[in-house]
């Protein structure tokens, strides 16, 4: 089964002897002068091709949670119809957005946190962390729901060791919660910043910002030093110490420094358009991940696909490793109790497109 083998990769890489193929997310959130919310996100992992998708969930569809005993989990159906993006299999939805306006996400977390151990009599009320996203999109209208919802379930593994995720639901209101299963537990966050990366924990996260109380926008002064004086380079020298790798802690940290200084576009599309290029920061190339001598997957790049929800508008944008173009799908278009549920590739075409322009 397509599953297993993939769930038994992540389980390799994930292994304390195995180095670890990038397994990055980073999440942003920015408002528009005209009170559009906007969340947007990257997805990465560096070990194959996720064959993402994109589904289309009509209202009244039915899909069953799996379990490690098979797929006899939580059986539910749509109450809301939702578009998704989806990872190696159309069930495991990683980020959408649904008719009322609430998106929904899931990020890797690796080494923390801690799910409940399957108990086959409590199946009927478990679902599997990858397809919790979908579950909620079709259930939920507000952060709320969401928390009320998640208390009467079992969030459970389908394969044990398999790495936890974290989740980042947002509503209408502007809204934005994150949920971590903490000894078998859910435990929500209240983010008020909208950056969301992996391990370690939320809390540490925010904490961990305040080793970079220096930083700041701009240039650096001229100091005296001595006899001479000392001046920047160029511009940007109020950024400098601002960690440049691709772990976690320290794409946390550029996240909250790029979204706080970005300048308030006016309109929904404009601070679309701004989050992806915020988010041109965090892209991963293939090869840094892979020990020297070892072989690197055979794609592009780490950073699979970019996703932006207008949560206000009900839009969601992307663009992949193979096209960066920019392609959008509008829910406001789509009649949800007529549409029928359709799971296609993120890119029909693997390659970048390339336009040559003709000089006469």
């Amino acid at each position: 089964m397509k599953l297993k083998i993939f769930v038994s990769a992540m389980l390799a890489a994930m292994a304390v002897a195995v180095p670890q193929p990038t397994e990055a997310c980073t999440g942003i959130t920015l408002r528009s002068g005209d009170g559009a919310y906007i969340v947007a996100r990257t997805i990465e992992w560096g070990g194959s091709n996720l064959n993402s998708q994109y589904v289309i969930v009509p209202r009244g569809h039915v899909q069953q949670s799996y379990t490690p005993s098979g797929i006899d989990g939580l059986r539910f159906a749509a109450v809301y119809g939702y578009v998704g993006f989806a990872v190696e299999q159309k069930e495991f939805v990683a980020e959408g957005i649904n008719e009322v306006g609430l998106s929904a996400g899931l990020f890797y977390f690796p080494g923390y946190g801690e799910y409940e151990e399957f108990d086959t009599a409590a199946k009927s009320s478990s679902i599997a962390d990858l397809q919790l996203v979908p579950w909620i999109l079709g259930s939920c209208r507000t952060v709320d729901e969401v928390k009320e919802a998640v208390s009467k379930v079992h969030v459970i593994a389908i394969y044990p060791g398999a790495s936890t995720v974290h989740w980042r639901f947002s509503d209408q209101s502007g809204r934005q919660v994150v949920l971590e299963i903490i000894d078998g537990r859910p435990v929500f966050y209240e983010n008020e910043l909208g950056v969301l990366t992996n391990s370690p924990d939320f809390n540490w996260q925010i904490t961990n910002l305040n080793n970079y109380v220096n930083l700041y926008p701009g240039a650096a002064s001229v100091q005296d030093f001595g006899a001479i004086k000392l001046a920047p380079f160029g511009a940007g020298s109020g950024m400098l110490g601002i960690p440049g790798d691709v772990t976690p802690p320290s794409r946390f940290v550029r996240a909250a420094f790029f979204q706080t200084s970005a300048p308030q576009q006016e309109s929904a599309v404009e601070t679309v358009v701004q989050c992806f290029h915020i988010l041109n920061n965090f892209d991963i190339p293939i090869g840094v991940e892979t020990l020297k001598g070892d072989k690197a997957a055979d794609i592009p790049s780490a950073t699979q696909w970019t996703a932006v929800s207008d949560v206000t508008n009900r839009i969601i944008y992307y663009r992949t490793m193979y096209n960066s173009s920019v392609r959008s799908i509008d829910l406001a278009s789509i009649d949800f109790a007529k549409v029928r549920y359709r799971a296609e590739p993120l890119d029909k075409v693997a390659m970048e497109p390339i336009t040559a322009i003709k000089i006469r």
